[in-house]
């Protein structure tokens, strides 16, 4: 039986929605799967139906703060992020997060059980009122010291940046009601008890990439569908806040290829048309798809959102229609 999909709640720059189609036709529906770069969680969340084990993994602190904290309170998490826009909090809320975030990751890796659901719900909030990139990125002219806050003059320093938020439709938590909602702390509130269902029995890690990629959580599971989104090569700033685009794409795509005839694995990589071609003379094969047009603006930020491709492994399903998927409220898009 199929499942409706789900969305997150916010927001990301290169986040998959659009691609989940040809992604999950090419994994099919194995029984373990792993997600390194989770994010948003886009690609998971638009799976039609639930695997046997599922492992996600982010660097970020805050990616794996959110999704531990919305599998085991999310009632606290929507309480949160159940906010209307304003920019004054918009600018106190981002000082306060990233003063937060020094010790995040340690906290999180110290205590399995530890989670702040004010970060999570901040966080979450913020993204979708920000606008572009650098949402605490930790890079700006603003520093606070915890009670005063200064602007420093010349390069842009280890502080946060000001800037007016989305006014327009609204985004993720902020978006338009759908038809017959009234209430926008209920529409949160269901959406969040949904996210929790959904994600209650996924594995959560925070640290590199390859941790997540060992046999013990790939192939001793079984066929195991690997789904990777490292930062781009190019265009650092439209997909990846601080990425390094280059060095960790170049790594992840020698992974694949040392991995990619494993019939125990069928593996996805994304990237821009042409970045990770050297696949295919060991037997991949490639499927083309459109990104939200969302803040690109110029000529160079629109062709490579017509450009987004994915690289699929030798052992992955050869089939060109998207799979189909049921949507809900809550459904991308």
């Amino acid at each position: 039986m199929e499942k409706a999909t789900l969305a997150a709640p916010f927001p990301y720059f290169g986040g998959k929605s659009r691609a989940c189609g040809v992604v999950w036709a090419a994994l099919g529906d194995p029984p373990n799967y792993v997600e390194p770069f989770a994010g948003s969680l886009a690609m998971l969340l638009g799976r039609a139906g639930i695997g046997k084990t599922e492992t996600i993994n982010d660097l970020d602190g805050f990616v794996a703060n959110f999704w531990r904290d919305v599998s085991k309170d999310w009632e606290a998490v929507a309480h949160h992020v159940d906010w209307p826009v304003n920019e004054s909090d918009l600018f106190a809320r981002h000082s306060w997060l990233v003063r937060k975030s020094a010790d995040l990751l340690e906290r999180l890796h110290g205590d399995p059980d530890y989670f702040d659901a004010k970060v999570a719900g901040w966080w979450c909030w913020g993204l979708c009122a920000w606008i572009g990139s650098g949402w605490c990125s930790g890079t700006g002219p603003w520093l606070h010291d915890g009670q005063t806050l200064t602007k420093i003059k010349g390069p842009r320093g280890e502080g946060v940046k000001r800037q007016l938020p989305d006014l327009h439709a609204g985004r993720g938590v902020n978006r338009r009601l759908p038809v017959g909602v009234v209430s926008r702390t209920e529409f949160i509130r269901e959406w969040f008890e949904a996210l929790s269902e959904r994600t209650r029995d996924v594995r959560v890690a925070a640290g590199d990439w390859q941790r997540v990629l060992t046999k013990s959580v790939t192939t001793r599971q079984g066929l195991t569908g690997v789904f990777l989104d490292p930062p781009y090569t190019a265009g650092n700033v439209d997909y990846a806040v601080g990425g390094v685009g280059g060095p960790l794409a170049d790594a992840v795509r020698d992974w694949c290829a040392s991995n990619g005839d494993n019939e125990q694995m069928r593996i996805v990589i994304c990237g821009h048309a042409g970045e990770h071609d050297a696949l295919l003379d060991l037997g991949w094969f490639t499927r083309a798809w459109k990104a939200r047009s969302g803040m690109a603006s110029t000529d160079e930020a629109n062709a490579r959102r017509i450009s987004e491709t994915v690289w699929c492994s030798p052992h992955c399903v050869r089939v060109p229609a998207p799979a189909s998927v049921v949507s809900s409220l809550f459904s991308a898009g």
